[in-house]
């Protein structure tokens, strides 16, 4: 088994005599096709591809250059990253109910995603185009800073709309730079190992749950959730500059060789930031992001006015983000000299089939996921450490099984099966059963079962639904359909939360003020607005009980909505073609 997944200096050769069966390919036309035919054995003296952009060709060089030892250098300090990475979220998550608690905000908990995770999303297409325009390290470092200020803005924030910026900072960066990592996965890796390669990269999930509850434990006993941000500051970018250097040396290596030809735009400052802007296509992305927003935010507002939804500032966002959304529309389609999305990919039906599932898996997570740890802590009385367990085992059941799935694809060459006979059924039962065992009067071992099952096939559809769009694109377009990729997957998280945070504030207080006893209907504000509150009374007291019920019947609806969504998986796995990914090669040199 360990055969299976070993590095190989070179990316696989197919003889001339080997073909494709026609029903097998991703691409459909003779123009697209003919960049994923099978070749015939190359010299190990390979050429940078001629037509790339200039990132494309600069990795390609890397990757010409360097040896094996430094690429395994790389995957132990990605392995790294994405450690300190994943304790830094798991920390995140933890300490986030606290903070928004702090300023009596605890039902925004919800509401702070949404901007980070739209903008988050976003953000990853003009990022490809810097990872494709300027190159990998530059991107990369890039992101390791703007993560490292979203730290500190969070470890200083002193209300709720500070944090709320914060994070988007933080999401951003942290999304962009686990984005660029991907890429550099895919551009070091053989499609038919790559599988095996991004689960081998996300395996420190494993271990990173049984200590970020603890740490953030630890930090709200003692000196406080800033510094809880405040050391992930710190070690962020200490831990990520070894690999930007590891990138850069390379780099300038493959200059000296002749790989990498010295560019001279000649153009000034001001045509310099025309041309990006345009590149970027700044106006489509700015229209998108206000219109989205715009559009979203009032559905977890709209409790805070005093009309509801009859308020002129909830209708004036619905009614502007909608004409924003429809403007985007019409500027992308008649006048954007670039277009924000490279629409022709997603007329293959593998693309958008894995884009359709990403957006949905992430849509029905938020639903389900985003009052969780709350419910956890009020409805079963655990702390937070006892919290995080539960929480991660999402992250633990996933990572490990991805191994599996890596493994499996790298023996039969095939995902699409995986995805489709265990993936999607699974996460379907373990979100239903939800419904009936998320209850206050379910024992929590139910719950735990349902979190394994979802975890499993959450893995599965994972890392199926990247290699699915992986393996319909070219190297040059790999940047830009993992892009696609995760916009769909990040809008689908706001959503996901738009929804959660609508139910929460539609349903939470009216079930408080139903449930509630006379003597604390007074502190019904308070109660809604702090879990400290919450948790606060005793569990067998009148005023906890009366919360616990009020969790479970949102809870319930939560789930409902969850489960519903899901039914669109189906379809969008249905819509893959069946590829062999043994029979495809995509990228040179020196690769896993």
């Amino acid at each position: 088994m360990a055969s299976q997944a070993s590095p190989e200096v070179v990316d696989e050769k197919v003889t001339n005599s080997t073909t494709v069966p026609a029903n097998d390919h991703p691409f459909e036309n003779k123009e697209t096709l003919a960049r994923h035919q099978p070749i015939s054995n190359a010299s190990s003296t390979e050429d940078v591809s001629p037509d790339a952009q200039e990132g494309v060709k600069d990795v390609e060089a890397i990757t010409m250059t360097w040896s094996r030892t430094h690429l395994y250098m790389a995957y132990i300090f990605l392995w790294i990253i994405y450690f300190v990475d994943a304790m830094n979220s798991g920390v995140t998550g933890a300490l986030t109910p606290y903070v928004t608690s702090s300023f009596q905000r605890h039902s925004l908990t919800a509401t702070t995603s949404i901007m980070s995770s739209i903008i988050g999303g976003l953000w990853k297409l003009p990022l490809a185009k810097i990872l494709d325009l300027w190159g990998r390290p530059q991107g990369f470092l890039m992101m390791s800073m703007v993560l490292t200020l979203g730290l500190i803005m969070m470890a200083a924030c002193n209300n709720v709309q500070t944090y709320a910026a914060a994070q988007v900072f933080y999401w951003t960066g942290y999304n962009g730079l686990t984005y660029t990592m991907s890429i550099f996965i895919a551009d070091t890796s053989a499609l038919k190992s790559r599988a095996f390669a991004f689960a081998f990269v996300s395996s420190p999930y494993i271990a990173t749950a049984w200590i970020g509850g603890p740490i953030a434990q630890n930090f709200l006993s003692g000196a406080g959730f800033r510094w809880g941000f405040g050391t992930f500051a710190i070690v962020t970018p200490i831990m990520t500059m070894p690999l930007f250097l590891l990138l850069w040396w390379n780099q300038n290596k493959a200059k000296k060789t002749g790989l990498i030809q010295q560019r001279n735009s000649g153009r000034t400052t001001f045509e310099s930031l025309k041309h990006y802007a345009i590149e970027f296509d700044v106006i489509g992305v700015l229209l998108l992001c206000a219109g989205l927003a715009l559009f979203l935010l009032p559905f977890s507002l709209y409790s805070y006015q005093p009309l509801g939804w009859k308020a002129p500032m909830i209708i004036c966002m619905i009614i502007f983000g909608g004409v924003l959304l429809g403007v985007f529309a019409v500027y992308e389609k008649y006048f954007a000299p670039v277009a924000y999305i490279d629409y022709s990919l997603l007329t293959d039906r593998t693309v958008f089939g894995a884009c359709i599932l990403s957006g949905v898996l992430f849509v029905e997570f938020y639903i389900w996921d985003s009052y969780f740890p709350s419910f956890l802590q009020v409805v079963n009385g655990l702390n937070v450490t006892e919290t995080s367990y539960i929480v991660n085992i999402y992250s633990i059941g996933s990572c490990f099984f991805s191994l599996i799935v890596g493994i499996l694809v790298r023996i039969t060459g095939r995902f699409k099966w995986l995805a489709l006979y265990f993936g999607v059924p699974f996460t379907i039962l373990g979100v239903g059963l939800m419904i009936a065992f998320r209850q206050p009067d379910q024992n929590i071992g139910y719950i735990i079962m349902c979190q394994i099952f979802i975890a499993f096939s959450g893995g599965t559809l994972v890392i199926c639904e990247q290699m699915a769009a992986m393996a319909a694109a070219s190297h040059q377009q790999v940047a830009t359909v993992i892009a696609v990729e995760g916009m769909f997957a990040s809008v689908g998280g706001a959503i996901g939360s738009t929804v959660a945070a609508a139910i929460w504030t539609g349903v939470f207080p009216k079930q408080l003020a139903k449930n509630l006893p006379t003597e604390a209907l007074p502190e019904l504000t308070t109660i809604y607005g702090s879990l400290t509150t919450q948790l606060s009374y005793p569990i067998g007291n009148a005023t906890r009980t009366a919360i616990i019920e009020s969790y479970g019947e949102t809870q319930k609806l939560m789930l409902i909505a969850s489960t519903a969504v899901l039914v669109l998986a189906i379809g969008s796995v249905m819509m893959w073609r069946d590829i062999n990914v043994k029979d495809l090669k995509q990228v040179k040199g020196v690769v896993f």
